[in-house]
């Protein structure tokens, strides 16, 4: 307890609240959960002080039924406390934990692949040609389905695209 005093005594706060840069309602909610810890700190050595036995003689002088004190005194010395099994709990939490980890464990997997799917793309890219500098050939070559779409307009006689007039419009004059 002393260690912990000196320690928080030896804390510069207002050196820590400049150097991080914090703003003004963070330090004043930082500046009321020290003043609150402070007296949560008095009020736990005040009452830790206090003597915790019950003194039953005092109270049969006081109070004319004695019975009372009798029952109470009884009543506190019988007590005992109620213990729990949390067995079942922690193996239920562990259990969660382990399905939990489990679970995680997949994901990284996943995530993994995809990043590296995700980094073979950018390679990918970053290796490309420029676009001013394609040919229709290239094109061409990387969707065969335009070519044969070409192929078949120039074989039909064909030569507007489908949906481009209603897009951009009608541009001959004539």
């Amino acid at each position: 307890m002393a260690t912990q005093k000196a320690a928080s005594a030896a804390v510069d706060f207002a050196r820590i609240y400049s150097s991080l840069g914090l703003g003004k309602e963070t330090i004043a909610s930082l500046q009321a959960f020290r003043k609150r810890h402070g007296d949560a700190q008095r009020l736990n050595a005040q009452y830790a002080s206090q003597p915790t036995t019950v003194d039953f003689a005092h109270y049969r002088t006081i109070l004319k039924n004695k019975a009372i004190v009798d029952e109470a005194e009884k009543l506190l010395k019988d007590f005992k406390p109620v213990t729990y099994d949390v067995n079942a709990q922690v193996k239920a939490i562990e259990a969660f934990e382990t399905k939990a980890v489990a679970k995680a464990q997949e994901t990284e997997a996943k995530i993994d692949v995809e990043l590296k799917e995700l980094q073979a793309t950018l390679a990918n890219i970053e290796d490309a040609r420029p676009f001013d500098e394609l040919t229709t050939e290239d094109v061409g070559r990387a969707h065969p389905r335009i070519v044969e779409a070409v192929e078949t307009m120039l074989k039909k006689g064909k030569w507007t695209v489908p949906g481009y007039k209603e897009k951009f419009g009608d541009l001959n004059l004539m």
